[in-house]
């Protein structure tokens, strides 16, 4: 059970933010993200988006550095993969 974290390369909002992901669980996950004060509108369909000056809070709480690739290779693995929806459902 690890919760991952890729480096800030996504921008949005006039920042650059990370992915912050479980390859176990959701539970682990939004456990990971509370204590270290994530709000919970943060969360998206599969991972936790963390700006850029939280990244470091992240990795010292024991989040794994990996790229993006891995983060997205890792929540297929998982089976914990929820892709966006495009049009009507």
């Amino acid at each position: 059970m690890t919760v991952y974290i890729d480096p800030p390369s996504w921008a949005g909002h006039g920042r650059l933010w990370s992915h912050l992901v479980s390859d176990d669980s959701y539970a682990e996950l939004h456990r990971f993200a509370a204590a270290l004060g994530v709000p919970e509108r943060a969360f998206e369909r599969d991972h936790y988006d963390l700006p850029a000056h939280r990244y470091p809070d992240a990795v010292a709480a024991g989040a794994v550095e990996v790229g993006s690739r891995e983060v997205v290779r890792l929540l297929h693995a998982s089976g914990l993969r929820r892709r966006k929806r495009h049009g009507p459902v």
